[in-house]
């Protein structure tokens, strides 16, 4: 790579899953195809989803998968349609990847391990003929006439008729994301928008959540309270953390956290932990089970609803003594349990930083690129893939889907003229 060899059809910025399926399905296709990866390695941040173990899609209808990338999911419709989440498994299974599937509809390999997928990727890559070169970053990219030069940092270059940008976003810089693509974008004119942490723990001011460090709860609802408005949000799981709320539901809720907080000091949000059942038949409920077990224990008759762990503290937040029996409490503090039930009160205070959110809110904006292509409407023959354009999805695979989706829709829309490497 001292000097270019000639002229590629695609080259491909990001060895991630959406630059690897890019690269992958424009090869496919008979293009001469180079994939540029700053690591040494393919596929980084593929190794950390799920924990390691690679939530990589989600059994979820097309439509679902609109949903959760809101409010402008429309824009996926034909990466998801062209390249779905029945795709996606029968690619992996095709290559020799057992699934599974858990709660929610997340599908991961059977061997709970992400390296599963990134070896499928690197076979994929070997047998359709990419030329990969990894320790490589790109620190320019100009257009001359109808061909690409990309430039690093070594003072080398190569050369391409179409350039497909797929270098994440700005969260977990250590695996190489550290916005360059926005970088890039800038330069030819897009507009960037804010970047912010999605998918991220939240911070509370409450000591509340301290106290119950590594307990879990499944099943809760959180409501966002936005001045008079209120943003409800679907059913899930919470962590409560040293420092707040972690947890599929706060991590799906905290892209529009982190939005209102880029405005004010502080987020007011509830918790419902009984979402399944009105306050009415709630406060009915609780008060059979005290009139009918006066003798027992508060603590215990509130460690029926949450986990017993958790009841000690939450009647310490009420002020009522947790051995108190049940025949005590009277109709005020009766009232004060269930409304807090239905919604426990939170100050968020922050989120952790972006390099620690999962995904990266914000980005290149989806009004510049041509949704059926997923090429620049503003420089023919660049493509934007992956964490790097604007709409995020919420967690349980839905945007590992949207990066392959898109690699493989803009890996294929390279591919739509011409072939080969012109010397």
């Amino acid at each position: 790579m001292n000097k270019p060899s000639g002229i590629y059809d695609v080259a491909v910025i990001g060895a991630g899953a959406a630059g690897s399926m890019a690269a992958i399905r424009a090869a496919r296709l008979k293009k001469i195809v180079i994939l540029v990866e700053r690591n040494r390695v393919l596929g980084k941040k593929i190794l950390l989803t799920g924990n390691g173990r690679c939530n990589l899609t989600n059994t979820a209808s097309i439509e679902m998968f609109l949903k959760k990338f809101k409010p402008n999911g429309e824009f996926y419709r034909t990466a998801f349609s062209r390249f779905s989440n029945n795709d996606l498994m029968d690619f992996f299974r095709g290559c020799g990847v057992e699934l599974k599937v858990e709660e929610r509809g997340r599908v991961l390999p059977i061997t709970d391990k992400a390296a599963s997928v990134t070896d499928v990727l690197e076979k994929c890559l070997r047998e359709s003929g990419v030329e990969t070169a990894y320790g490589r970053r790109v620190i320019s990219l100009v257009k001359k006439e109808n061909i690409f030069e990309l430039g690093f940092t070594d003072r080398a270059a190569i050369y391409a008729k179409k350039v497909i940008i797929a270098t994440g976003g700005g969260s977990y810089k250590a695996t190489g994301s550290t916005g360059d693509g926005f970088v890039i974008a800038g330069r030819f004119g897009h507009t960037v928008t804010g970047l912010k942490p999605a998918l991220v723990p939240l911070k509370t001011r409450d000591s509340f959540a301290a106290c119950l460090q590594g307990l879990s709860f499944t099943g809760a609802r959180i409501t966002i309270h936005d001045g008079g408005k209120k943003n409800i949000s679907d059913c899930g799981d919470i962590l409560f953390t040293h420092f707040g709320l972690s947890g599929p539901l706060v991590l799906d809720i905290s892209g529009d956290v982190a939005a209102l907080l880029l405005t004010r000091s502080e987020v007011k949000i509830t918790i419902d932990f009984c979402p399944d059942i009105k306050r009415e038949e709630l406060e009915k409920e609780l008060t059979v089970a005290i009139d009918s077990r006066g003798n027992t224990r508060i603590k215990n008759l509130i460690g029926a609803i949450v986990p017993k762990r958790m009841a000690p503290v939450f009647l310490s937040r009420l002020n009522i003594d947790a051995q108190k029996k049940s025949g005590q409490i009277n109709k005020k503090e009766r009232s004060a349990i269930v409304d807090n039930l239905k919604a426990l009160p939170f100050t968020i205070s922050g989120s952790l930083p972006l390099d620690e959110g999962m995904v990266t809110a914000g980005g290149i904006s989806s009004k510049e690129i041509n949704p059926r292509t997923m090429e620049s409407k503003i420089i023919p023959g660049i493509f934007f893939v992956g964490e790097v354009i604007e709409p995020r999805g919420l967690s349980g695979g839905y945007n590992l889907q949207q990066a392959f989706s898109t690699g493989y829709l803009a890996g294929e829309s390279c591919a739509a003229s011409g072939a080969g490497v012109t010397d």
